[in-house]
């Protein structure tokens, strides 16, 4: 029982919530992020895309669990792939289960039959989040002048207290993305959440510190 303690403590004294001016950067960095995610989007689908950032925060898997479990959503579908680099862990993209057949006929066209789309879901799914995710992470290494790997893309269905498993045995963090998501006016809430350990959450905020110093030097 010590030992869980002790643990817990060390987690808590180890990581300080994000800054007011370190959130201010990672929102201003997924959101070019997001913004390139977007413009990679539509040129596949030919609609009109719009992806947005309104917040930012670094938490513990439970209270990442609580945050998706305050949707009211039961069901989650999920698109992850692992990356690796200066900073390592798993980035996944997250919507309501409930709204996946919607995303996909978005994505695939109006003139689908519901059997099709039923039958294209995973691919489609698979293919926008490849997009997005790679989009999201490779501009947010560029800014951060670092090089990252990705694994290939799987699709997840599970409740919100299934998403967050460990990988590997280690304590993770999660870097917590909420995202508007919106094509051809039909606009999906979701979230892009980077599980990372301690290190390597530390790693990226060092990154971050030196991208704010080299932008207020250049500026």
């Amino acid at each position: 029982m010590r030992n869980n303690q002790r643990t817990a403590l060390t987690v808590t004294i180890q990581i300080a919530p994000l800054t007011e001016l370190e959130r201010d950067a990672l929102t201003e960095l997924s959101n070019m992020a997001m913004a390139r995610a977007a413009t990679s989007l539509r040129q596949m689908i030919k609609n009109e895309v719009r992806l947005s950032v309104p917040n930012v925060e670094i938490l513990v898997p439970a209270a990442a669990v609580k945050l998706l479990k305050k949707t009211g959503e039961l069901r989650l579908i999920a698109v992850r792939q692992d990356f690796s680099g200066p900073f390592s862990g798993r980035t996944i993209l997250i919507f309501p289960e409930a709204r996946s057949l919607e995303l996909v006929r978005t994505i695939v066209g109006e003139s689908m039959s519901l059997q099709d789309i039923i039958d294209l879901e995973d691919e489609a799914l698979t293919e926008t989040g490849n997009i997005l995710i790679n989009s999201w992470v490779a501009t947010l290494a560029n800014l951060l002048k670092q090089q990252l790997k990705m694994s290939l893309p799987s699709v997840v269905r599970c409740e919100p207290a299934n998403l967050f498993e460990e990988i590997g045995g280690q304590k993770l963090l999660i870097l917590f993305v909420h995202i508007s998501f919106e094509i051809s006016k039909q606009e999906i809430q979701g979230y892009v959440a980077l599980m990372m350990d301690i290190p390597s959450i530390e790693e990226l905020r060092l990154l971050i510190a030196e991208y704010v110093t080299s932008i207020a030097r250049n500026s």
